[in-house]
């Protein structure tokens, strides 16, 4: 945010590599191909993600929170 990004995804712990891979893929198709704003894409993409039985436990999805301009 101090280079002038106006938001940012960031993790609140550390997270498995493959499951974040997976979350930021969903994250960003939402927002470009289904034109979500950047909380509602995240939003998505954190239920997608715990559909998948290997990463159903929150530690995969929850520590993911979007700060600064949520539209």
């Amino acid at each position: 945010m101090y280079a002038g990004a106006k938001r940012v995804v960031a993790s609140h712990w550390k997270v498995d590599d493959e499951a974040t891979g997976a979350l930021m893929a969903r994250f960003y198709e939402a927002m470009f191909r289904e034109n979500q704003s950047p909380a509602a894409a995240l939003h998505q993409a954190q239920l997608s993600i715990r559909q998948h039985e290997r990463w159903q436990s929150p530690f995969y999805w929850a520590a993911f929170v979007l700060q600064g301009e949520w539209r």
